[in-house]
């Protein structure tokens, strides 16, 4: 069989926006009682004496009047709460701020925002529960002195970092969709995240990622970002910013500015240095913060990162003043919403202690610190620079502003509340499902076929296929996929590779199949020696193998024996569905590399460039 590039552009997906009234009346009947409290509560004029803008402006400066000073610093946090229910004692409230329930932490706190876990147990008993905790969060931040209502967060970024998952659509992620190539597809996957997450009352999403990662070694970002190429993740974030915002009606935050693809360091535990020079940070970094910020993202998350090139002090850019301030907003333009990454992360606390670092965010230009290590000291050491004046009351009316206003074009205002008996109908609808799959489908990239294995022939009797590598969720998700379409499946998981009796079980089942399909994640790192000797051992049993990375492309580059090999950029079923459908011919693949694969040891070469992919 012939192979050829895959360099044809794929067939763009159902347009997104082709259900966007259907939503809307969705979301009308969300509301229920409490949006009619809010809308009361709000002073707005009369549509037909005052523009829209006027009456944002109207219910903007009543809303601050009204504020007191304190109210106005908790309207700058966004904070995490423990618990299923909004009025049940939790003792890691407690013990975090000095509240039990989660009502009482915004009602004490008068937060503007929350922030969902898996940790915090937010998503822990269903989906209608959540929408159920975010109408009683909702409750709370209506009924105290401000009346106003919460952005509720998430970082569903979809792929690897996925905090609602099933019944909720699931998609490949950014990696993915940058092999796909196809912006359209990139904005659907935002509207229907979008769509589903306001089902459930969050109405922020800290995405996309707007980071190019040219550092395949590193840690914190990898296939999070959409590729290597600045013009395509610059593509890539301004269709997912139009996506969530336009279409699914949530706000977007582009993340991590001034930009986190080229460290080999993760914020989380340590302080990365990025060495770009300015023109490098102008060539690499900066494109798809511009494209965010032409395509009027609502909000931008900062970075902990030191910048030398763009502020020679040493401090991370989330505390740097000529970054955050003198570079996004005087220079790039960008008037909305700043908020922080986690003020829990090392990388930002490294200098400073947690008082001192939440006040310099706001003197760099932060409008929104998002989850303070100590919360009440935060308060406090903001309250007494203002008292001091370090801080002005006007600078926090500039932040306050914009977060009220991001409230209000959001429709948050409005409808604050949901109807946890509607979620069932729109997370996981079967128009979703379906786009996402065929997305999906569009995603997968062949790499090597160096025995035209694929795909494969048609077969009289079932094959015996064994299914072995990493994960327990992936590995059963293949086997079912394959077995699906007639296969005799046996599924032997090994985990990282490591446990040398279940290896050994894995390679002795392989001698006797027609197929093994392996799976590895992150083979081709210093710590994966036990993925790289299974993969080797499954080879030399002369079974035809087809390996595929569900995460990093990278892994080929340390498995220089297999003849067969595709790249998913992610392990969820959706994907796992596509490799089935590509490897018994139901699609072609069409996905190509949004980076470049380099050889093993050696950065500085090419094994596999940016743009390969095979096809047929």
């Amino acid at each position: 069989m012939t192979r050829q590039l895959a360099t044809s552009s794929p067939s763009p997906a159902p347009d997104a926006r082709a259900g966007t009234a259907r939503r809307r009346r969705r979301r009308s009947l969300a509301a229920l009682a409490g949006a009619a409290t809010v809308l009361a509560l709000a002073p707005v004029a009369p549509a037909a004496a005052e523009p829209a803008t006027s009456r944002e402006d109207v219910y903007v400066k009543r809303t601050m009047h009204r504020m007191t000073l304190e109210q106005k610093v908790g309207q700058m946090m966004t904070g995490y709460v423990y618990g299923t229910d909004a009025s049940t004692p939790d003792p890691r409230n407690t013990a975090l701020y000095g509240v039990a329930t989660p009502a009482g932490v915004v009602e004490e706190f008068a937060l503007g925002g929350v922030v969902h876990f898996a940790w915090t147990d937010s998503f822990s008993r269903g989906p209608e529960q959540l929408a159920r905790l975010d109408n009683g969060l909702q409750d709370a931040a209506l009924s105290s002195g401000r009346r106003v209502p919460l952005l509720v967060a998430a970082d569903q970024e979809q792929g690897i970092v996925t905090r609602l998952g099933p019944p909720a659509t699931a998609f490949p992620g950014s990696m993915a969709l940058g092999a796909g190539r196809s912006a359209q597809d990139a904005r659907t996957a935002a509207a229907i995240t979008g769509e589903e997450l306001r089902a459930v009352g969050i109405t922020q999403d800290f995405a996309p990622v707007a980071d190019v990662n040219v550092n395949p070694l590193n840690p914190v970002i990898g296939v999070r970002s959409f590729g290597s190429d600045a013009a395509l993740v610059s593509e890539m974030v301004a269709a997912q910013v139009r996506g969530y915002q336009e279409d699914g009606g949530i706000a977007a935050a582009a993340k991590h500015f001034p930009g986190h693809g080229d460290t080999a360091v993760d914020s989380h535990v340590g302080l990365p240095v990025i060495d770009h020079t300015r023109q490098e940070w102008e060539e690499i970094d900066a494109p798809p913060f511009r494209a965010a910020v032409e395509a009027g993202v609502d909000v931008v998350m900062t970075a902990h990162i030191v910048v030398p090139s763009l502020d020679p002090s040493g401090d991370p850019a989330t505390l740097s003043e000529p970054i955050m301030t003198g570079l996004l907003r005087e220079e790039m333009g960008y008037d909305g919403v700043i908020t922080t990454d986690s003020l829990e992360m090392e990388g930002v606390r490294t200098k400073y202690g947690d008082g001192e670092v939440a006040v310099r965010a706001l003197e760099a230009g932060a409008d929104v610190l998002l989850m303070p290590a100590q919360p009440r000291l935060a308060v406090d050491s903001v309250l007494g620079a203002v008292a001091s004046g370090r801080l002005t009351e006007e600078r926090l009316d500039e932040s306050v502003d914009r977060i009220l206003r991001l409230k209000w074009r959001r429709g948050v205002v409005a409808e604050p509340k949901v109807d946890p008996g509607a979620v069932a109908g729109v997370l996981g609808a079967p128009e979703h499902r379906a786009a996402a799959q065929e997305i999906t489908d569009r995603t997968t990239t062949v790499l090597r076929d160096d025995d035209d294995l694929l795909p494969l022939a048609p077969a009289e009797e079932p094959r015996d296929v064994l299914v072995t590598g990493w994960g327990v969720a992936t590995t059963a998700a293949l086997g079912d996929a394959m077995a699906a379409r007639g296969d005799a499946v046996t599924v032997r998981q090994t985990g990282v590779g490591t446990d040398a009796a279940v290896v050994a079980g894995a390679v002795a089942a392989a001698e006797g199949s027609d197929l093994v399909v392996v799976t590895t994640n992150g083979a081709w790192g210093a710590a994966a020696t036990g993925q790289q000797r299974l993969v080797a051992d499954l080879v030399a049993t002369g079974v035809p193998v087809v390996h595929v990375a569900v995460r990093d492309p990278y892994d080929i580059a340390a498995l220089p024996g297999v003849s067969t090999s595709l790249a998913t950029y992610s392990s969820t079923p959706v994907s796992m569905e596509s490799v089935a459908r590509v490897v018994h011919g139901e699609v072609s693949p069409v996905g190509k590399l949004p980076v470049d694969v380099p050889v093993a040891g050696d950065p500085g070469s090419t094994l596999l460039p940016f743009g390969f992919g095979l096809t047929w």
